[in-house]
């Protein structure tokens, strides 16, 4: 199991642990974690599970996609070096204890 945390803007903290293989999106969603719509069901069709990954772990996640890049355009709120949809961030070992900022708007 690795740990990943969500961080509201109001500075609310949420941890989890995520089994190896689990989306990011998909462990908010079970764990019920605010500000996580995705409305696509993780499928990157949508921009509703951004989140900002904080810089620590930037470097650990795959690269873009070119479609993920499409639906970051199209996020409610400002696109940032660090947005990411939670969908395409798979856990593994190399990302226990991460942190994502949830953006104040999805839709």
């Amino acid at each position: 199991m690795t740990k990943v945390t969500f961080i509201q803007t109001d500075g609310t903290q949420q941890s989890t642990q995520v089994p190896a293989g689990m989306s990011v999106m998909l462990a908010a969603v079970s764990n019920e974690v605010p500000g996580i719509v995705a409305e696509c069901g993780g499928s990157a069709m949508c921009a509703t599970c951004h989140v900002y990954v904080d810089p620590a772990f930037i470097d650990k996640l795959e690269p873009v996609s070119e479609a993920e890049l499409e639906m970051l355009e199209s996020a409610a709120s400002a696109r940032q070096a660090n947005s990411r949809l939670s969908c395409q961030i798979i856990m593994d070992g190399s990302l226990d204890e991460l942190v994502v900022h949830i953006p104040s708007n999805q839709v």
